[in-house]
């Protein structure tokens, strides 16, 4: 009881999931036979009178033959097995029409899946601690009841169809035989009608108490939830390790680029942007590194150690540290600002080097 008030969240997609693999899905089967009645109803009231014949046939075959015949061992089991593959026959399409309407309302209640989960052994069930406490459980009783209810549902809808079919008896002794095979036809139809209607109203409340009953038994509690989120997503504290070493990673390859830039512009204290301009390759200069705070300070100090030029202007390294991603180049709005950065840069490159 404690257990089921703890569990307070719904299901996950997860639960559901392995619970029907499981073969743990709602279904009913009362209802089951409540529609295979009706079916077998319906299809008796389209092919009884056919296969009604088709069997005085085979019985009138079988009784001139056994009338005519040597009574060996082969002739019989010739006999028999042709009066049996004849009678099958006839009976098939009713049989098929019955496993049809069975595999659609079971498709119908738990859609179509095989969990084989399921149909391997369980040998829990053997274990008669077990089958005590399943025989006094709530579903037991659950179970007992809706015995209880099938009993009285269905010996009262037969009941008041065999005392309306009772008024009708007597005129049976009037009518000829095949006329009296028709009535019993139409009273077994009665019979099978009225059973399956009552197992029908069983059956539909014992579907809406299995879905419930799952549901209910698929609750959560908070922590299951949590945990089932930790085995799908990994464990909070392993993302966010798995998140750093791939920044860490990220910062180093970008670090690599630090020397290839041909200014760094800076804030100066919190922002530095590596510029790097290659006509041969770009239509424009690129952004090979950025980075705030302790990131500009390692830019700087890369750019310092490999004597690449630190320009600061706070404005358009601002600029190009929001706009621009790393490897993009810069937009057409800053290329005035770049261009004049970058001409000075290369002067006193070109001083330093002696070129005129």
């Amino acid at each position: 009881m404690f257990d089921r008030e703890s569990k307070t969240e719904k299901p996950t997609p997860r639960r559901r999931q392995q619970a029907r693999e499981k073969g743990s899905v709602a279904r009913s089967q009362d209802l089951n036979s409540a529609v295979l009645l009706f079916g077998a109803a319906l299809t008796l009231s389209m092919l009884g009178a056919g296969m009604i014949a088709g069997l005085g046939e085979i019985l009138k075959s079988l009784l001139r033959q056994s009338g005519t015949m040597e009574f060996t061992q082969s002739a019989t089991d010739a006999m028999f097995k042709q009066q049996a593959i004849a009678t099958f026959k006839l009976l098939l399409p009713f049989l098929l029409v019955i496993m049809l309407i069975g595999v659609l309302v079971n498709v119908t209640q738990v859609g179509f899946h095989i969990s084989w989960q399921a149909a391997a052994p369980q040998w829990g069930r053997l274990n008669p601690i077990n089958g005590f406490q399943r025989f006094f459980s709530v579903r037991a009783l659950v179970e007992l009841g809706k015995s209880i209810l099938k009993l009285l549902f269905v010996g009262l809808a037969l009941y008041f169809s065999l005392k309306s079919a009772a008024l009708q008896t007597p005129w049976l002794f009037y009518m000829a035989p095949e006329q009296v095979i028709g009535e019993i036809g139409r009273l077994l139809d009665d019979l099978f009608i009225a059973a399956a209607g009552a197992l029908l109203i069983i059956g539909l409340a014992d579907y809406a108490y299995q879905k419930y009953d799952l549901e209910q038994s698929l609750m959560m509690t908070k922590d299951e939830v949590k945990e089932e989120a930790k085995q799908q997503d990994g464990d909070p504290r392993v993302r966010g390790k798995i998140r750093e070493i791939m920044i860490k990673s990220s910062l180093r390859r970008m670090m690599k680029k630090v020397p290839e830039a041909d200014v760094i512009i800076t804030n100066p204290i919190h922002l530095a942007v590596a510029i790097k301009y290659d006509r041969d390759k770009s239509s424009a200069p690129i952004v090979v590194a950025k980075g705030a705070r302790k990131t500009a300070e390692r830019i700087k100090e890369i750019a310092a150690d490999n004597g690449i030029p630190i320009v600061e202007n706070k404005p358009l390294a601002q600029a190009l540290y929001k706009t621009v991603d790393i490897g993009m180049e810069i937009p057409v709005e800053l290329y005035r600002a770049v261009a004049e950065i970058l001409a000075y840069v290369y002067r006193i490159k070109n001083r330093y080097f002696g070129v005129a």
